[in-house]
C-alpha cells in the first residue's frame, strides 16, 4: 500500500476513477486558428479599404459623392494593397513568426488527433489564411521595393537640385528687377542678397555657394551702320553723339550658367548640377561641349 503523500500524508482510498466511455472533443484549439486567420484577413482588407479612400475622399464633399469617387478597378486594388502592406509590415513579422512557429504546432496537434479536436476543417482555413496574409504582404512589399527606391532616389535628386532652382529664380528676379544679370562671380551672393527673401530660402541657397563656376554672358547684337549724311560738320557730329552714347551705355548680361556641387560636395565632378540659363542638368549628361546630351535649347535674342 502507498504510503501517500509526504508533504500532507493523503492516502488514496480506492481505485482512480475510469475514463468516460464517449469524450467530448475539444474545439478550443481550432477556434484560435480560425480566429487568428480571420482577424488578419479583415485587417488586411480593412486596410486596403482605407488606403482606397483615402485621395477619393479628399474631393467629396459629401458620402454620396465620397462612395461615386470609390475606384473599382483592378490595379486601384492592387495599388491600395500595396500600401497596406507597406503600413502592416511591423505588425504581420511578430505575426507571422507566432504563426510558424505556434500556428503550425496547433494545427498538426489538431489533425493527428481527430477524436480529442474538433473543428479540423475550421482549423486548416484559418492556418492557411494566417499563413497566407504574411506572404501576400512580403510579396506586395517586394513587388513595390524598385519604385520606392526609384522615388527615393528621385526626391534626393529633388533636395539636391532645390538650390540650383531657387537661385536660377533669383536671377530672373535679378534680372527683372535690373534688367542685367550679376557680371562678377564674386558679388554673386552681395547681389542677389538684394532681393526680398520673405521665406528665408534664398539665404539658404546662398549659404556656402561656391561661386567660382558662375559665368554671366552679354548677348550683343549687330547694331546697323548710320546712313551717311550730307554735309561733313553734321556727319561729325552724328557719329560723335553715337560713339558717346555707345560708350556711356552700360553692358548688359541677359545669359549666365552655374556649376554647383552635387551630392559629394566637391565642384568638377560628374555629379555636379549645371544651371544654364535656368535649366538643370548633370554634368555626367552634358556633352564635353556643353549640350545636353538629352536635349539641346536655344536662346532667340
Amino acid at each position: 500500500m502507498s504510503n501517500g503523500c509526504k508533504a500532507c500524508g493523503a492516502r488514496p482510498v480506492g481505485e482512480p476513477l475510469p475514463r468516460p466511455e464517449h469524450e467530448l472533443p475539444s474545439y478550443g484549439r481550432s477556434l484560435l486558428l480560425a480566429v487568428t486567420g480571420t482577424l488578419m484577413v479583415l485587417t488586411f482588407l480593412t486596410q486596403t479599404f482605407v488606403a482606397l479612400t483615402q485621395r477619393s475622399s479628399r474631393g467629396a464633399k459629401s458620402n454620396l459623392a465620397f462612395f461615386s469617387m470609390v475606384p473599382l478597378d483592378f490595379w486601384s486594388w492592387v495599388a491600395a494593397a500595396e500600401t497596406a502592406a507597406w503600413r502592416l509590415k511591423w505588425i504581420m513579422i511578430p505575426l507571422t513568426l507566432l504563426v510558424v512557429f505556434g500556428g503550425r504546432k496547433l494545427y498538426r496537434s489538431v489533425a493527428q488527433s481527430p477524436a480529442r479536436f474538433c473543428g479540423v476543417r475550421h482549423a486548416r482555413a484559418g492556418y492557411l489564411a494566417s499563413v497566407t496574409v504574411p506572404l501576400l504582404i512580403l510579396i506586395l512589399i517586394g513587388v513595390t521595393v524598385p519604385e520606392r527606391l526609384r522615388h527615393r532616389d528621385e526626391g534626393i535628386r529633388a533636395g539636391e537640385n532645390a538650390q540650383g532652382y531657387r537661385i536660377a529664380r533669383a536671377l530672373v528676379e535679378y534680372g527683372e528687377t535690373f534688367e542685367t544679370l550679376p557680371g562678377d562671380p564674386k558679388e554673386l551672393p552681395r547681389e542677389l542678397g538684394r532681393l526680398p527673401d520673405p521665406d528665408g530660402t534664398l539665404a539658404a541657397a546662398l549659404l556656402n555657394l561656391d561661386t567660382s563656376g558662375y559665368e554671366a554672358r552679354a548677348e550683343i547684337a549687330a547694331k546697323q551702320k548710320p546712313q551717311p549724311l550730307r554735309g561733313a560738320a553734321i556727319r561729325r557730329i552724328s557719329l560723335n553723339t553715337v560713339a558717346d552714347e555707345t560708350l556711356n551705355e552700360g553692358l548688359s548680361f541677359t545669359n549666365y550658367k552655374l556649376r554647383l556641387p552635387g551630392s559629394d560636395k566637391l565642384l568638377g565632378t560628374a555629379d555636379d548640377l549645371i544651371v544654364n540659363d535656368g535649366v538643370i542638368t548633370r554634368a555626367s549628361e552634358t556633352a564635353p561641349g556643353g549640350v545636353s546630351n538629352t536635349a539641346t535649347q536655344t536662346r532667340q535674342p
